[in-house]
This record gives structure tokens, sequence and C-alpha cells, in this order.
């Protein structure tokens, strides 16, 4: 348990650091870029994320549950992370040009094209960052995290600044990829494998083909709002959406991203000792909501003062939308780590499914509300996310016997939380519009 604390703690300094240059950077850039261009950056990003989630293709969820990992086990793995990362390189190469004129914005292609030189640097650095989850020491991780923030930030506002607009935020990332690689080369142990190889790389392609599935489909729902914005209505829309969605991402960069990389690897370890990892998966779902509940409804509560003063005048239109995408985010919350429980105990293609299921009634409630402007296809995200809150019991209930009761149990004192964090909120909110 030791371990796993320090491995919290690494996680979280990384989660707390992140935000701190993620605010540096959106409360100027938000006040340099206009609604338009962070939509043309937006959209392009949806598609390298899409690119991004099929190149790890489940080599790093391998690495962590293989229960006696091998020198040629990693090799395997970094043949394959090699090839699909190269290849999704070129797929977003060849595909630019066609998705900048479906989206009617040059601007769009050329984000995608820049994007393109870090699926040809990650995988040198990708196997060294998952063997680190796997033994549970993030401190390299965090080390390598914080070097490739700053020369992140450091790049994006000095070409923000100087009116390379949304390119600034392209560069920027290709920068931080790059200092994340070259760290993680300076980290490794001198004994960890160097060079790819092919035996055990039918076991990986084999462990990864629904693994990233689980991961792809999650990654179109999460993007599916600005493709489908981008296209319904424009850039500067989807802009707007993104802006409103920032006070959502800024509890995922904050405690998520903190918790959840520690979440597979705990919860293997857990099934390997116990037999089962619903102990630790209920633990986890009280923790995350009893700090996640409260910190999203005071956003929701405060969201006009927020926006304002982290974006500035021009992103006002965001308030209504981010209230409701606070309230669909706090569903979401409570089964957040479903998939990382079951791919701990091997049943990757039930997470798959799942998966599809949640993600589709993200689509299916997107596309309907669309048509009624941006509040519209926020009711529709927030009433798939109680869909999916009840699909993903079922499956947790059926993979690995999560009762009703403990979830009432572990749910109770966060509900008791939140009301009493906010009451006093409400009721100035009442007194003071």
């Amino acid at each position: 348990m030791g371990t796993v604390r320090k491995s919290i703690g690494y996680s979280s300094l990384n989660g707390w650091t992140g935000v701190a240059f993620q605010l540096v950077s959106t409360v100027v850039v938000a006040r340099i870029l206009t609604p338009e261009q962070t939509g043309v950056f937006a959209v392009a990003a949806v598609f390298a994320s899409l690119a991004s989630t099929f190149r790890d293709f489940g080599v790093g969820e391998y690495l962590i549950q293989e229960r006696e990992l091998t020198d040629d086990a990693i090799r395997a793995a970094t043949t394959v992370n090699i090839a699909v990362s190269w290849a999704m390189a070129a797929l977003l190469l060849l595909i630019a040009p066609w998705v900048a004129q479906f989206y009617r914005s040059d601007g769009v292609g050329n984000v995608m094209r820049v994007q393109a030189i870090n699926f040809v640097l990650i995988p040198f650095g990708a196997v060294a960052m998952a063997w680190f989850r796997r033994e549970l020491n993030f401190q390299p991780i965090f080390f390598a995290n914080v070097i490739a923030s700053t020369v992140s930030l450091v790049v994006v506002l000095s070409l923000a600044t100087t009116g390379h607009g949304y390119m600034s935020l392209a560069w920027s990332s290709v920068a931080g990829v790059a200092v994340t690689v070259a760290a993680s080369l300076y980290f490794r142990p001198k004994t960890f494998p160097r060079w790819p190889g092919l035996r055990g790389v039918r076991e990986v392609v084999a462990f990864g083909k629904f693994v990233s599935g689980i991961y792809i489909f999650g990654q179109l729902g999460r993007g599916a709002p600005e493709m489908v914005i981008g296209r319904a209505h424009d850039m500067a829309s989807v802009g707007m959406f993104s802006r409103a969605n920032g006070m959502v991402e800024i509890f995922h960069s904050l405690v998520l991203r903190s918790i959840m990389p520690v979440c597979l690897p705990y919860f293997a370890r857990s099934a390997r000792e116990r037999g089962s990892p619903v102990r630790g998966l209920v633990t986890t779902m009280s923790y995350l909501t009893v700090v996640g509940w409260p910190f999203l409804a005071f956003m929701a509560l405060t969201a006009y003062a927020v926006i304002r003063l982290m974006y500035g005048e021009q992103w006002l239109a965001a308030v209504s939308l981010s209230r409701l995408l606070c309230a669909a985010a706090a569903f979401e919350l409570v089964y957040f780590p479903a998939k990382e429980a079951m791919l701990s105990v091997g049943r990757g293609k039930e997470s798959n499914a799942l998966q599809m299921l949640i993600q589709g009634f993200r689509l299916l409630g997107l596309l309907a509300a669309v048509p009624f402007g941006l509040n519209g296809a926020a009711w529709g995200l927030l009433i798939a996310a109680v869909f999916g809150l009840l699909a993903s019991h079922l499956f947790l209930a059926r993979t690995i016997g999560l009762g009703v009761a403990e979830i009432m149990r572990a749910l109770r004192p966060s509900a008791g939380v939140t009301v009493l964090a906010m009451a006093p909120l409400c009721v100035l909110t009442v007194l003071v519009p």
C-alpha cells in the first residue's frame, strides 16, 4: 500500500503541476486566440487524439497486466508500437487535405500535418513509460512531464504572442512530446531492452486488438462533439464548446490524470493477490466522487465568474454549456474506472463492448440534440451520461460481481459532503446573482 500511496503522490503532483501550466497557458492564449482559431485546433486535435488512441494499441496495458514480463515481451511491444505509430503518422498526413476540405478550413489540415510529427517520436519513449507505470514508479514520469510542460508553455506563449495563431498550439505539443521522449530515454534502466524484436508480437497484437478498441471508442465519444458541431455549425461554435468543456477538463487534469494511471496497475495487483478488484474499485469510486462532485458543483454554480476570469468576456456564451457539461461529468465520474477494473481481470472483450455502448449513447444524444444549438448538444450529452451510468453498472455486476449496495455505501458520504459544501454557495448565488 505504501508503494501505491507514493505512486498516487507523484501522479497527483504531476497532475497539479500540469494544471498550473495549463491554467497559465489557457488564461493567456484565450485572450489572444479567437473562438474560430481555438475551434480550428480543437477539431484537428480530435483526429490526432483518435490516431493516438489507436497508436497505443493496448501496448501499455499489455505490459502492465502481463504476469511475467520478459525482455522478449518488451521488445515485441516496442515493435508493435513503432509499426502502429508510424502508420498513424502516415494516415494523418494522408487524410489532412480531406479533413480540411470537409470542415472548410485549411488550418485544420495544417495542424494535423504538424501533429503527425508526434507519432514518429512517441514510440521511442512510450514503452519505457508503460514499464514505469507497471512498477508503480511514477517519479520519472513526474519529472519528464514537468520538464515537457515547461517547454510546451514557453513555446506556446512565444508563438501565440508573435501572431502564429492556432499553429502555436500545434508546435507546443510537438515540443512537449520531444522532451518527454528524451526524458524517458534518460530515466530508463541501463538493462532495459533498447531494440525492437519479433518474438511475442502475436501475443501483443492479440491483446491489443480488444484494448485498443476500448480506448478508440472512448476517444470517439469524447471527440464527437467537436467533430459534429464543427460540421453542423462552424469553428467558432467548436471553440465555444471547447472552452465550456474546459471547466470539466480542469478536474480531469487536476484529479483524474493523477489517479487513473495508477488504477489499472493497482486493480491488476489486487486481482492477482485477492482474486477480485471489487474492493479497490469501490474505494476508488468513493475517493473520486467525494472530490469530484463538490468540484463540479462549484464549477457549475460559479461558471459565469470562472469563465470571465479565466477566458475573458468573449467566452461568456459558454456559461450555460459548462453547467450542463459539469452535470454530465458528475454522472460519468461514478463509473469512470470501470474499464480499468474489467481489464485488470482480463475481460477486454466486455470492456470493449461497454465502451461501444457508452459512446453510442453519446453520439446518438449529440446527433439528436445538435439541431437545437449548442445547449441542445449539451443536453444530449447529459442524457447520454445517465444511460452510460446504468450500462456500466450492468457490465460490472456481470463481470466482477459489483453490487448495488456496495455502490450506495461508497457514494453516500460523497453525496453528503457535496450537499454540505455547496449549501452556503447556493444561498450566496440566490442572494447575489
